[in-house]
């Protein structure tokens, strides 16, 4: 099958993911900045925010299960509605206690979903065009991600229409996947990590992915409050979070792949430079109105979200292509407890400090990973560009996406 049949193959997932992009990524957006409209506390802001992570790390783990007892179409149409009903049930009870619940189910419940398209995806891909499809997949879930911020500047009065929109996208996401006359693939083993093993290929990859999840945690969850408190308006919290997010998806690839061939641990030290600058930059009170706010959180949004998969593509440097999936599932692991640590640390240094405090916790993280390589490179020396594998832009979204990646071919 040529590239262009591929592709036109899977144009009905993307479509869904598309969708399901839209609404989960401007409901975090808007959760937050509703919540700091209310008036509620900051550290309550993060206990919210950072149980869709916890509910990630748990679909991780458990929605394999699910999918394997009832099929994929199933499934999909399960963690679908779900999703849908949960992001619904927050117009009818504000109350942050509850939408902490919520927040938990879709993080599950977005986990599963990912599981069923990346496996349908990876099924209707062939070694040679495995490539592409990854990519394309990727600038899907980023660039719908990204556009999704400016739903929440949509007028909404009665506090109900927003939520409803989000919900119904989610709803419609399930529709190319449940039509779909493709046979359901079968889904990769639920390969088992050791955080132990993990460590011994690679202190400063797990480090690091940990490190990138505190960071995108802390940002994703507490940014919208941040933004609120600087005095920016739902449109210009809007644009900023959509300006680090599609700085995230311009930047990745091309720093990534400088990295092939050098010491991807040199280059990390770079990027922690660079986001140390924009976290100063972005503690300056010159910078909260105006295109410098946009410009500052691009960079940052392109330094940061590489930090992932440098972190991945310099483990990996280590490992053969059989032990790729099991620990890039570990690497996973790691970024979403830092996920879920993130928006706590993040929203209690803004209690304590006032707005400033994101970005300094952000800052404070970012200097411990520096430190952490710098210790380790004195340990360990790196490997040969030969050694090396091709850098790829890995999504943060399941473990599955790994089985995507080109490098788990065997030559």
């Amino acid at each position: 099958m040529s590239i262009r049949q591929t592709l036109t193959s899977v144009t009905s997932l993307l479509a869904g993911m598309a969708l399901l992009m839209l609404g989960n990524g401007a409901l975090a957006t808007m959760l937050s900045i509703s919540m700091a409209e209310a008036g509620t506390a900051a550290w309550l802001i993060g206990v919210v925010m950072a149980q869709y992570y916890v509910g990630i790390v748990l679909g991780t783990t458990f929605s394999h299960k699910v999918i394997v007892s009832v099929g994929h179409i199933r499934a999909f149409a399960t963690f679908g509605s779900t999703m849908s009903a949960a992001t619904l049930a927050h117009a009818f009870v504000a109350d942050p206690w509850f939408w902490a619940v919520m927040r938990l189910t879709v993080g599950f419940c977005a986990v599963g979903i990912f599981m069923c398209s990346e496996s349908w995806l990876s099924a209707k891909s062939t070694n040679e065009t495995r490539g592409s499809v990854f990519a394309l997949y990727q600038f899907t879930v980023y660039l719908f991600q990204g556009l999704s911020q400016f739903l929440v500047n949509l007028p909404d009065e009665t506090g109900f229409t927003l939520y409803a929109l989000l919900s119904v996208l989610m709803s419609l996401a399930i529709v190319p996947v449940a039509v779909t006359r493709v046979v359901a693939p079968p889904l990769p083993e639920n390969t088992r990590f050791n955080f132990v093993e993990l460590w011994r290929a690679s202190p400063s990859g797990m480090t690091a992915a940990l490190a990138s999840g505190m960071i995108l945690g802390a940002f994703y969850g507490v940014a919208p409050l941040f933004a609120q408190m600087t005095g920016l308006d739902r449109a210009g919290i809007a644009a900023f979070m959509s300006a680090v997010i599609i700085g995230g998806l311009v930047l990745q690839y091309p720093v990534g792949r400088f990295s092939d061939g050098r010491d991807r641990r040199v280059v990390m030290l770079a990027i922690c430079a660079g986001v140390l600058f924009t976290c100063f930059a972005l503690m300056g009170k010159d910078v909260y109105n105006g295109n410098g706010l946009l410009a500052l959180g691009a960079l940052f949004g392109g330094l940061a979200f590489t930090l992932y998969p440098l972190s991945v593509a310099y483990t990996n440097d280590f490992l053969t292509p059989d032990e790729l999936v099991p620990m890039t599932g570990g690497l996973l692991m790691a970024y979403g407890s830092g996920a879920a640590l993130g928006p706590l640390g993040g929203s209690a240094a803004v209690q304590l400090i006032g707005p400033n405090g994101l970005f300094g916790f952000i800052g404070l993280i970012t200097f411990v990973l520096a430190v952490v390589i710098v210790l380790r490179m004195r340990k360990r020396d790196a490997p040969s560009a030969e050694d090396q594998g091709n850098f790829q832009v890995m999504p943060r979204t399941s473990p599955v996406a790994s089985g995507m990646d080109p490098r788990t071919e065997a030559d």
